[in-house]
């Protein structure tokens, strides 16, 4: 069922967030649309992991507004973690458990309860081959356990889909796999927001790419068709804009 396409369903406005006497977050100010997906591009300590985090409501801003489908992940972080999937970059599934059994328990507990067919017919959408149905997590590689994660988010038609460095050990191939299932899950009318420091990815995937310095957008390129986005140009605007900022 396709979700309604109304209203923001990220945002970000000049947030602010320090972890002691230190700033991480420095006015951040960002949103996402229904059916959009955002890349948020930055270097090791820009803060993207504190992005993240606040979203999900495990840190608290300093001041600023967070939404996350209208709910304040601080204030209502149960009421916000309903409405988001969230594939970290390592995806944390049950090992002893097959890739059904996984699906199944995850969603119980998310208070769902869809049929046989429903799984199948997700994993069928997330491209896991049959045969992987019913084997063990123990044995799958870091794409397949991706698409098991967005199969689940698939069935839980959450609004928001939040991708930590999803492209991170991932062949060219799993990329590819792994950003066309993105776009399906965007297509269905949820916001998406990643994550990442992989330009060629983000590239590739994003309606957006926000440059995060420092805590703080520092410049925002958009897609124009049909090209989408000139990486090399892109390259030298991240690498310009960060080194001044």
């Amino acid at each position: 069922m396709p979700l309604t396409a109304t209203g923001q369903r990220i945002i970000l406005s000049d947030v602010h967030l320090s972890y002691g006497s230190q700033p991480v977050l420095r006015g951040l100010t960002l949103h996402v649309e229904p059916g959009e997906i955002y890349a948020l591009l930055g270097g090791n300590g820009a803060g993207k992991s504190t992005t993240m985090s606040t979203l999900l409501g495990f840190t608290r801003p300093d001041s600023g507004t967070v939404l996350v489908a209208g709910h304040d992940p601080a204030a209502e972080p149960d009421r916000a973690r309903e409405q988001i999937a969230y594939v970290p970059e390592n995806v944390a599934l049950y090992e002893h458990l097959n890739a059904r059994e996984n699906a199944a328990y995850l969603l119980a507990l998310a208070g769902l309860q869809p049929g046989m067919q429903d799984i199948e017919g997700a994993f069928e959408a997330t491209g896991l081959q049959r045969e992987a149905w019913d084997k063990r997590l123990s044995g799958f590689s870091k794409g397949m356990r991706q698409k098991v994660a967005i199969a689940i988010a698939l069935l839980r038609e959450v609004p928001v889909l939040l991708l930590d460095e999803p492209s991170s050990g991932l062949d060219p191939r799993a990329t590819a796999d792994f950003n066309r299932l993105v776009h399906d899950v965007a297509r269905r009318g949820a916001a998406v927001l990643m994550v990442t420091h992989d330009l060629l990815s983000a590239a590739d995937i994003a309606d957006r790419i926000g440059f995060l310095d420092a805590g703080r957008i520092v410049d925002e390129a958009c897609a124009q068709p049909p090209e989408r986005f000139d990486v090399r140009a892109l390259h030298r605007k991240f690498t310009r804009e960060v080194a001044v900022a």
